[in-house]
């Protein structure tokens, strides 16, 4: 599968790039912390007592309260669509299904949650008042969204299908891109998404993360896009770091 970029324009994000991660978590408080030390963030309260996380004055990122214990612990990516209803129909007709319906969030824009075929979950996002990343690709920030699936061939379709500009248009670059789960994970893994974020020397930043109280899940490995490592923070959430 061809893996894209579209770049941001005065702010916007064409459809199919990633244009936003959360995270929801049992203690917002404690993910501050964590999330505050490692990458450098500072936070603001935002719509629904969540809270944005800001790299250099930009937003970069959102942290919520898992108000549903039986939900998992996880960051997940929002891919940007002018229009999350058709979008979301295009879902259903493509084998996948719509998890959570679109609903209004606020002033900011409409979100949705979507699985593909295999079920790995995803975010959808019609921009408002808040069109997503302030700033990416810098270190603290959003750099990357892997889709690890068991078809990849099925990946490729589904995905293909719904975001063919932004997956194989001209202006095209890497941003997202698919593998197999038996690559990184043990074969039993679900499909799922897996958001990196960016660092500069990513030796220290792993320390960082068990000092503060997550852990490793995978060591460092070698990309086409990168060195990597799949961490954990201090309440179970996986993300991964990526040094370019």
């Amino acid at each position: 599968m061809a893996e894209n970029r579209a770049s941001a324009k005065e702010n916007t994000y064409g459809e199919g790039a990633p244009c936003w991660v959360d995270a929801q978590l049992p203690d917002l408080a404690a993910g501050r912390r964590f999330y505050g030390e490692l990458f450098g963030w500072t936070f603001e309260e935002a719509y629904g007592g969540s809270v944005w996380a800001r790299k250099d004055g930009e937003a970069v990122a959102g942290l919520a309260h898992k108000a549903d214990g039986r939900m998992p612990t996880v960051w997940t990516v929002y891919f940007a669509t002018p229009d999350v209803v058709r979008l979301s129909g295009r879902i259903r007709e493509a084998g996948g299904q719509v998890v959570m319906a679109p609903v209004a969030v606020g002033e900011l824009g409409t979100a949705a949650l979507a699985a593909d075929p295999e079920a790995a979950v995803f975010g959808l996002w019609q921009a408002a008042r808040h069109s997503g990343f302030g700033t990416r690709h810098k270190p603290g920030t959003f750099g990357w969204a892997e889709l690890y699936a068991r078809d990849t061939e099925t990946a490729n379709t589904f995905y293909g299908g719904l975001f063919t500009d932004a997956l194989f248009g001209p202006d095209a670059a890497p941003d997202f891109g698919r593998a197999p789960v038996s690559d990184v994970f043990p074969v039993e893994m679900p499909p799922h998404f897996l958001v990196h974020f960016r660092v500069e020397d990513i030796e220290p930043v792993l320390g960082a993360v068990q000092r503060l109280g997550g852990r490793v899940q995978v060591p460092l490995f070698e990309t086409s896009y990168g060195k990597v490592a799949v961490v954990t923070d201090n309440q179970g959430a996986s993300f991964a770091l990526l040094q370019r």
